[in-house]
């Protein structure tokens, strides 16, 4: 419930902020276009009748304003924009429309707020999102210097690409010289590029494996671990995305990641849908990814022992009832003849009520 007496909306861009005020006792309104300074910001909010509380959109100006706030004693509410009731018919956008919209929805308590994380999780956040960007990179190399080749005819059949055994063979195409000089040209730059961007990769895996052995997350990343196709990496990324797993539920985590069915009923009718992919993306792929690892039969093998030898015994005992109960749902949606991906987006739904489990299990 709003208790506070004005509330403040800031449209907040990189060179400007668009403020209003609403004070609660004389209806008063006041506007005012700001710097993005903080101090400026904080300056103007603290002269304002109070208490004050303040919101703005989540975006790419980061939680920098929202920490400098509530340093001082003021309540900021980070809001999701996809949450935000916007008024049908409105035609009429200004930033200064905007930050009125945003103190109203404030003031009726109308605001879904993002949880604003600690300066350690969202730097660790940015390097888990750099090694994601780096894997896009890789795979558009890699396909560019692959249909490269296809257009000439050239196609590798020794086997899984993308090994040692394939590299190598890259590398003798490298030296068979193209009859055309820019072909040539061509080729070494495409496949420099999947080189390099290789390289970067191979550099950010090593350095999130070290901050995985030795930082806030290393509780819940080796738990995680104890769950098959969550490799250090993948608990590491989960670990930072998610942040507070307390929020959550083992039922309503799925929704959060956009793993849930689309739903449209009216009266006796009930219509479901495709997945809803809300949430965060990168979670959701993540856990699409490691849901396929239970399809196999589960039989743990030395790497699976290594990672338990990690964890506590009631966080393998919890991981191995979860690995039993992934595969076992596997088995029975091959008897009915699921679709695999559709069978395995379910498997990957129950698979982040497993990580919740382990998550928030008490050491």
């Amino acid at each position: 419930m709003f208790s506070e007496r004005t509330s403040v909306g800031l449209d907040v861009h990189a060179r400007s902020v668009a403020a209003a005020a609403i004070d609660g006792v004389t209806g008063e309104l006041v506007q005012a276009r700001l710097s993005p300074s903080h101090d400026e910001i904080r300056s103007w909010v603290q002269g304002l009748p109070g208490p004050v509380a303040v919101t703005y959109e989540a975006g790419p100006t980061g939680f920098g304003l929202s920490r400098a706030l509530n340093a001082v004693g003021v309540r900021c509410v980070v809001a999701a924009p996809s949450k935000l009731q916007r008024p049908s018919g409105d035609r009429v956008k200004t930033d200064a429309k905007d930050a009125i919209h945003l103190a109203r929805l404030l003031r009726l308590d109308e605001v879904t707020a993002v949880v604003v994380p600690t300066v350690e999780q969202e730097t660790a956040r940015d390097l888990v999102r750099a090694r994601e960007d780096c894997r896009g990179d890789l795979m558009r190399a890699r396909h560019r210097l692959s249909k490269l080749l296809l257009r000439q005819g050239i196609v590798y059949s020794g086997g899984k690409a993308w090994t040692g055994a394939h590299d190598a063979w890259l590398r003798q195409i490298g030296r068979q010289s193209f009859e055309s000089v820019p072909l040539q040209l061509t080729y070494q730059s495409d496949y420099d590029a999947v080189l390099s961007v290789q390289a970067r990769r191979d550099r950010l895996d090593a350095a999130i494996e070290k901050i995985a052995t030795d930082s806030e997350f290393t509780p819940i990343v080796r738990r995680l671990g104890c769950l098959r196709g969550v490799s250090t990496l993948t608990g590491f990324a989960l670990a930072v995305e998610i942040g507070d797993w307390h929020r959550f539920t083992g039922n309503t985590i799925g929704a959060f990641v956009g793993l849930v069915p689309s739903e449209y009923s009216s009266g006796q009718s009930r219509v479901q849908g495709s997945i809803t992919k809300t949430g965060n993306t990168h979670v959701r792929r993540l856990l699409i990814e490691a849901a396929w690892h239970h399809r196999a039969r589960y039989r743990p093998g030395k790497t699976m022992r290594d990672r338990w030898e990690l964890a506590t015994p009631a966080a393998r005992a919890r991981g191995d009832a979860g690995n039993q109960r992934l595969h076992q749902r596997w088995t029975r949606f091959n008897d009915r003849h699921k679709r695999h991906v559709i069978a395995n987006v379910a498997i990957a739904r129950e698979l982040a009520g497993w990580c919740w489990s382990l998550a928030v299990l008490e050491e």
